[in-house]
This record gives structure tokens, sequence and C-alpha cells, in this order.
């Protein structure tokens, strides 16, 4: 008897033998295509290659051209990574820190290693994966791994399993170590034959091929702002004491009283940072506009406004402005390559009238301003036209406010710009990065029930256009910024949790998005919920997405 397994992408059907796994199928289609594969998908669940199909069903073939099949290669290099610094020093350790560009910064126990220690480094891990060593997959009790890490001098794993639900755990080894990752393996250390190691400040960046890069790996492209962002934000888990999640269930495990601390720092090191983004704008008397962009779900609307309340503080009135009323009509609408209304391209905006509307504002002109009639597709006018003050400030907030071409007419000094996004430097232990994109993306879930009706489902499918928009139109830009500011809090992701796992729990497995549902719910596991969410200011940032905000209230034109 055979296993039928369709391809939808390629329209194919493949047979195997009854018994076989998933690894003779992705060989086949190795030598098909040329790529390596690292799991399957199989009826919407991943799988390791070593596991056996029992049914019929639908394969989708898990390569580097694919999220999910980066993501597996870049949890092997770690591991080699953690194993060849192990094997060149016992006492040195691994600590993951951030993603920066298209790397991965990472720090060891002994800073600032030098160019000879990385190049052995690269040589140790090329030794191993010419070895091709199998990757050793054990599922054990949870209290006997929670011992074999702290025996280890693993605190932070221990930690991190100490508030788990889940009574087992799923640890990988090769030779005499092990560690536990967040996801699945490569089969073998054979398949990662492609990275690089770059000496970057007191640390390395581990480079891999990626879905834009799936055959080589890219040339690093080093982001010294948001590196720096990244390094603020490591001082702000400092102060509240924090570094992992094993370390934020430890502190929400002692009470309410802990959480409300947590929650009050975690704010009021928010409000200071817009206060000196406040204070950076009034020391220079020629700045006119304020430009706010960021990713989805970044907390653009809530900075813009407590940016606003800031500068208000220090007498300096400000006006929002809309970009979504500069839309073309809807039959100038560029489109995408599928031939959809392409909302996202700058050229989506009639950019020759924004400029024209802000110059004549900023000369003291009245100006009447566009209103778009999203129904219609059409341009409307305000009623009452618009004139700036003496001192009034211009803020507006959009995906292309840090591409100049948006402002190409605006003289430079005259604008300030700030790049907001959900930068999550906490991690679930000192190798498991939480990804920047799951934060926003739980947000986003969250807040597209509670204020578009849409469920979880509804937002998964739309994330990876959404995610495609952001490549294109923002991060490109984001190091035009003037200032940066990180706006994840500590706490969220055990807020969130109360709200996005009902919502998660709703997808079927009928659907290609369970598995990325499934895999945000095995994430959201690990955090402990904060039920006090009296205690979160009328004004966060996480209000946003969960509602009940109290936001300053001003008209936008």
């Amino acid at each position: 008897m055979k296993i039928k397994l369709r391809n939808l992408e390629e329209k194919k059907v493949y047979e195997i033998p009854e018994g076989s796994t998933f690894g003779v199928l992705a060989k086949k289609h190795e030598l098909e295509t040329g790529r390596t594969v690292f799991a399957v998908k199989y009826n919407n669940n991943i799988k390791e290659l070593f596991k056996i199909p029992n049914e019929d069903g639908i394969i989708e073939f898990l390569d580097l051209s694919t999220s999910d099949g980066v993501k597996i290669y870049q949890r092997g290099l770690l591991f080699l990574l953690e194993i060849a610094l192990k094997e060149l020093n016992k006492n040195e350790n691994l600590y993951v820190q951030s993603s920066i560009g298209n790397g991965l910064y990472c720090e060891f126990e002994t800073k600032n290693p030098s160019e000879d220690f990385i190049n052995k480094l690269k040589e140790k891990m090329n030794e191993l994966i010419e070895q091709n060593l199998p990757f050793k997959k054990e599922n054990i009790e949870k209290f006997k791994a929670i011992k074999m890490f702290k025996d280890a001098g693993k605190d932070d794993k221990a930690l991190l399993f100490k508030f788990r639900k889940k009574s087992t755990v799923n640890i990988y080894s090769i030779k005499k170590y092990f560690n536990y990752f967040y996801g699945y393996m490569p089969e073998s250390t054979g398949t990662l034959k492609k990275f690089d190691l770059i000496k970057q400040g007191n640390g390395i960046v581990l480079l891999q091929p990626n879905q834009e890069s799936p055959d080589e790996v890219p040339e690093y492209r080093h982001l010294e702002k948001l590196s720096s962002t990244f390094k603020e934000y490591t001082q702000w888990l400092k102060i509240m004491e924090i570094k992992t999640v094993g370390e934020l269930n430890e502190l929400i495990s002692h009470g309410k009283e802990s959480a409300v601390e947590l929650i009050r720092v975690a704010d009021a090191l928010h409000e200071k940072k817009y206060a000196m983004i406040a204070d950076e704008i009034i020391k220079n008397d020629k700045i006119k506009l304020i430009l706010i962009a960021g990713p989805s779900s970044s907390g653009k609307t809530t900075s813009a406004k407590r940016i606003a309340l800031q500068l208000k503080v220090n007498g300096i009135k400000t006006i929002p402005i809309s970009l979504d009323d500069y839309f073309v009509e809807r039959d100038k609408t560029p489109r995408d390559e599928n031939g959809d209304y392409d909302f996202e391209s700058i050229n989506a905006l009639d950019l020759e009238l924004f400029n024209q509307n802000m110059m004549d504002l900023f000369e003291g002109k009245e100006v009447t301003l566009p209103k778009y009639n999203f129904v219609t597709g059409k341009r409307e006018w305000h009623q009452k036209t618009l004139k700036l003050e003496k001192g009034q400030i211009l803020i507006v907030e959009g995906i292309h406010g840090l591409n100049e071409k948006l402002t190409n007419k605006i003289p430079r000094e005259w604008k300030f710009k700030i790049y907001v996004s959900a930068l999550t430097q906490m991690n679930l232990d000192d190798v498991n990065r939480i990804p920047t994109t799951d934060t926003r993306l739980i947000r986003r879930i969250v807040r597209d029930f509670n204020f578009r009706g849409h469920s979880a489902l509804d937002t998964l499918k739309m994330w990876p256009s959404v995610r495609k928009g952001e490549e294109e139109n923002i991060f490109p830009y984001q190091e035009e910024a003037d200032i940066m500011f990180n706006s994840h809090l500590a706490y969220e992701l055990a807020v969130l949790k109360i709200f996005a796992e009902p919502l998660l729990l709703q997808v079927d497995n009928t659907v290609p998005e369970y598995s990325e549902a499934k895999r945000l719910l095995r994430f959201l596991d690990y955090f402990l919920p904060i039920t006090e969410l009296e205690e979160i200011p009328k004004k966060s940032v996480i209000r946003e997405f969960i509602g009940r905000s109290e936001s300053v209230k001003i008209s936008v034109y």
C-alpha cells in the first residue's frame, strides 16, 4: 500500500510506500529542485523528516525559500555555534541578543572576541558540518529536564521550564552536548553548509541564507541606530531586573504587587522616552514637520499622541495630518504583481499634492485639505481651511514617513523623523530569541478582533502581505530616522496572552494557517498571565490593542 501526498504548489502527487519517512520524499524533492528540505508541512502540521505519514494528505516542503525553513536552519546553526564555542572553551556561553539587519547578533561570556577566535569558531562549525552528525531528539519528563539543565549550569532553561504547563520537554543533542530549542531542528549538521560569522561590537553576527537569498549568504547590512535601540532596551530590562521569560514568570508568580510594579516601571520608561523625544524636537526651532513611521502594530498612533502631549506640555501645539487622505483616486491606484490594488505603494499617494499642501501651510497660507472617500475611491475636500499658527508643528503618521520621496519638496532640516517598532529584546532564554515580528503579529490579532471585527484566521491570512509591504516600504528606510522608539513593553505578552489564546484556538486544522496558529499558541504557553488589567495606564501603548485607552483627543484633518 502506498501513501499519496499532494503538493498544491507544484500541482503534483507523490507516492511513497507505507511506513516510509518524510525524509524519503524530501530526498526526491531535493533531487528535482536542488533545494535542501528541512521539514515538511503535512496536513497543515509541521513534521520533522524522521516522522512517518499515516494517511494520504497535502504536503509542503520547507526549504530556505520558506519562513519556517529559515527558522529551522537558524536553530541548527545556533546549536552548532554553541557546540563549537564549548569545544574551543568549555567555560564559554552563548547569548543570543537580537536580529540586526539580515543577521543575528550574539555575544559570549568573553566580550569582544578576536578575529582569530571567530575564524576558529567557523573552522570548528565547518568540521561539525563535514561530520554530518544527526540532531538527536528526546522527549523527557519536565522535572528531569529541569535537573539536567541546572546541573549543566543553564539556570535560564530550568527557570523557563519551571512555569511550563506541558509535562515533557523535547531535548536535542549532538555528541555530548544537549540543549532545548523553541521549534524544530534540521535532520543533520550536514545540511547547514552555508553560514558566516562577522565580528560586530562586543560579539558576532551570525549570517545565513534567507527567503530573499535562499542559495547564498547575503552580505551583512549593519543598522547602527537599530542596534543602539536594542542596547537601550537591554538597559531598561536591567532596571526591571528581567532578562528572560523565565525571570518574567518568576516575577509574576510573586503576586499582584510585583506585577503592578513592573507595569508602572515599564510604562514610566516609555513616558520618559517620549519626553526625551519631545525635548529633542524643542531644541531645534527649524522643525516644522514630525514624521512617524513603523511596521504594522508598532504603536505609531499612541506614540504620535503621546509625543503631541509632551510637546503641548512644553507649549508647542501640533496638528496631525492623515496620509490616508492623500490616496490617489481608485482608477489611478497602482496594482501589485497579482493585479490587486497596492495601497501600500508610495505611488498610491498623491505626492505632488501632499508636498504642495505642506509647503503652503509652512508659508502661512490657508489650505483646503483633501479627504479620501474609501467607499467611492474618490477624493473629496474638507469644508474648512487650515492655517498654521506661529510655532505649530505638523505630525504625519504613516508607513512612508521615513522615505524622502514622500516629502521631497520639503527641506530636510524642517523634518524630524521617528521610527517606532516593538523591538522585543527579552528572550525565552539565553539562546531562544523572541522575534519582534511575533510580538507585532500577536498585537495585530488582538487589535483586529477588538476593533475591526476580524478573526485570528483573517489576520494570519493577510499577515504575509503585510510583511511583504514592510520589507519593501518601511525597513529599507528605518536608519533614516532621527530617533527610534521601542514600543515594546516587558509585560505585554503576559497581557496579550489572555486575549490572543481564545482567538488562536478558533483556527481550524483544515486551513494552511493552522500551523502558525499552533506555533503562536505554543509560544504564548511559556508566559504566565498578568490579569491586573486595571493597573495598565490608560495611555499605555498596549491599550491601542487591548482597548479602553484614553488618548489625547485631537482632530485629524
